[in-house]
């Protein structure tokens, strides 16, 4: 592929402007840590292992994206945000205008409040996100609630065997569920209704105080990753998310 078609897969703005970020000097290209600079927009390369730096920035070539984020409160997920910033100012530029056209950037798969924190991931491949917010895949998501009012059996077997919330007189039940401390709360769901928990945790008498999502399918939040930053997937862990699910 073309470097200049490379860059612009990757986000770095319109073929006119990555030819001439290339014809400035200010794209260094390479297999591994040795990176030389190229001047020809032409120059082709396989993108496979590509590392390329971009005005001094260093990047690794992604036929697709698929990113962890660490969701601090205060932030929608949304691109055009109503009253807070929104999560995609969390990311480089070029992850949110990678492959071009109407659909460029990466999209969260799912959402999260905006007083939400956790794992948020995100990505530019329409069937990865699909397999992972469609109901009929069931795939878990952790929660980690701090509720209001000290906690009880009952409240716990009511989440387990089902509520009924105002838009939907089918009964929503979560798939796992335990009381970790008196005002801690853990529970997995598989879906992704508008409020889902704080609303499952209202039927039953009680209030969400503080609401953190921990995993997403096989994936755990890493605590290595703070609060407003995000890292790529690996390989096996976007394997491990589109597997199907036991049972």
């Amino acid at each position: 592929m073309q470097l200049q078609d490379i860059l612009f897969s990757q986000g770095f703005g319109t073929r006119r402007i990555c030819c001439g970020l290339i014809q400035q000097g200010l794209v260094q290209v390479g297999a591994g840590s040795e990176l030389e600079t190229c001047l020809d927009p032409t120059a082709g390369f396989a993108e496979a292992g590509l590392v390329f730096r971009v005005q001094g920035d260093t990047w690794t070539y992604q036929e697709r994206a698929y990113l962890m984020v660490h969701k601090p409160a205060g932030f929608e997920c949304s691109q055009k945000p109503s009253t807070y910033p929104s999560v995609y100012t969390l990311l480089p530029g070029p992850l949110r205008t990678r492959g071009g056209g109407a659909a460029a950037g990466v999209q969260a798969v799912g959402r999260l409040d905006q007083d939400t924190t956790g794992l948020l991931l995100m990505s530019d491949d329409g069937k990865f996100i699909h397999r992972l917010t469609s109901p009929r895949h069931h795939v878990p998501k952790v929660y980690e609630v701090l509720v209001k009012h000290p906690l009880d059996e009952k409240q716990v077997n009511r989440l387990l065997e089902g509520v009924v919330l105002d838009d939907d007189p089918k009964p929503v039940k979560a798939q796992a569920c335990s009381a970790e401390g008196e005002l801690h709360l853990k529970l997995t769901l598989t879906e992704g209704k508008y409020h889902q928990v704080k609303r499952m945790v209202a039927a039953v008498g009680n209030r969400v105080e503080g609401l953190h999502r921990s995993s997403v399918g096989a994936i755990s939040l890493t605590p290595d990753l703070p609060p407003g930053h995000w890292r790529w997937l690996t390989s096996d862990e976007v394997t491990s998310l589109t597997q199907k699910v036991p049972g």
